[in-house]
């Protein structure tokens, strides 16, 4: 009799396990301040994008890319000239955050690390510009250290 209850108690209990593990597979949390992409495996990147919460998904056929949509800051050095020609050594303080409705498309096009391979390149070169319109006094006078400019990069 107990070896009876005690084997019903093993297969509810393996039975429980089975349907837990499948249960927490398909689910996922998207914490406050992030979105998710959905890729599946059969259709690709799905379109839209999951705010936050609870959700579920397809196990093993759906799989969420979690991005943080808070502003974040960025430092970056660049060596460039002046407008007479003198080496200006300085840093760009940016604060950046993806626009969460075109994650789907920063994901397919860039990828998870698009602020290491985009950021870069596009203040490099603004820097460059804006830099270039001064020479190394007026750089000074303007621009004393621990003072921030406010450049707005292009859409």
């Amino acid at each position: 009799m107990a070896a009876k209850v005690f084997e019903s108690i093993r297969k509810f209990g393996l039975a429980l396990a089975v349907v837990g593990g499948v249960v927490n597979s398909a689910l996922y949390n998207v914490d406050a301040g992030h979105r998710a992409v959905i890729f599946d495996r059969f259709r690709g990147v799905q379109h839209f994008v999951v705010g936050e919460g609870t959700h579920f998904l397809i196990p093993w056929v759906q799989k969420p890319i979690i991005f943080d949509c808070r502003s974040q800051p960025r430092n970056i050095p660049v060596i460039t000239g002046s407008k007479d020609l003198q080496n200006v050594n300085i840093t760009l303080r940016i604060l950046f955050r993806p626009v969460a409705s075109q994650l789907p498309r920063i994901y397919t096009s860039i990828g998870e690390d698009y602020d290491e391979r985009v950021l870069p390149s596009i203040t490099t070169e603004i820097l460059k510009s804006v830099v270039a319109r001064f020479d190394a006094g007026e750089l000074i006078t303007y621009l004393p250290s621990g003072n921030s400019v406010l450049l707005q990069l292009p859409q």
